[in-house]
């Protein structure tokens, strides 16, 4: 990495937490709930990362696109929701290595942020359950402005917060809304490998940096 960064951004969902183990489960009770057949955790896999108000669209039509009647959606949205609410937390964990990579850029005293399109009412829970919370000076959710990413804004917003340019900020994400965010913010961003992106390979992508865990950071910046 060039510039040593300032201020370094992260996402929640495939990169710093596996949720889908909740997720799935509260589709698949969904799915009962709506006397239809449940879909289970692996393909509910592929279709995380763009919010849950997506994943009850995808998981209602069996497909990462389409939509579903807007009857249909309305009837499943608030049962999801209150599932979700329940279970933000009963089965999701932090990724090998979050802990210590989290403990390093902390002891580094850089300014941590996270940006994900999770809403508030299922971010702040999980990262608090989690015992993460604390890590963060900012928290930008998916409902926090009227826009989340791939747009740019949520990472403005928060390099905004902490005073920080484009220049000096690094994006840590797992997917490409991450990268496209990044790029169109003018960050640099660094890609988990394990994370949920529809089933593609990130390097796709071209982030800056792919790595496996968050433990290897301390080599790299």
């Amino acid at each position: 990495m060039p510039q040593k960064p300032q201020m370094i951004l992260i996402d929640v969902d495939g990169t710093l937490v596996d949720s889908v183990p909740d997720l799935a489960w509260c589709v698949d009770e969904m799915m009962k709930a709506l006397g239809r057949e449940p879909w289970g955790e692996t393909r509910v896999r592929d279709w995380v990362g763009n919010g849950v108000e997506r994943l009850v669209r995808r998981a209602l039509v069996g497909q990462l696109d389409g939509e579903p009647s807007d009857e249909e959606f309305d009837k499943a949205y608030p049962i999801f929701l209150d599932l979700y609410a329940e279970n933000t937390s009963k089965r999701s964990t932090l990724y090998p290595g979050v802990q210590e990579g989290l403990d390093y850029l902390k002891a580094q005293e850089y300014s941590l942020g996270c940006v994900t399109n999770k809403a508030e009412q299922f971010t702040l829970p999980l990262l608090r359950d989690l015992g993460i919370e604390d890590y963060f000076g900012i928290v930008v959710a998916g409902d926090t402005l009227p826009v989340k990413k791939p747009d740019p804004t949520p990472l403005l917003y928060a390099a905004e917060f902490f005073g920080a340019g484009p220049d000096q900020s690094l994006m840590i994400g797992d997917s490409k809304s991450d990268v496209k965010a990044a790029r169109a913010a003018g960050f640099r961003i660094i890609c988990m490998s394990y994370g949920y992106n529809h089933g593609e390979d990130i390097r796709t992508y071209e982030p800056d940096a792919v790595i496996d865990s968050m433990a290897e950071l301390k080599d790299m910046i």
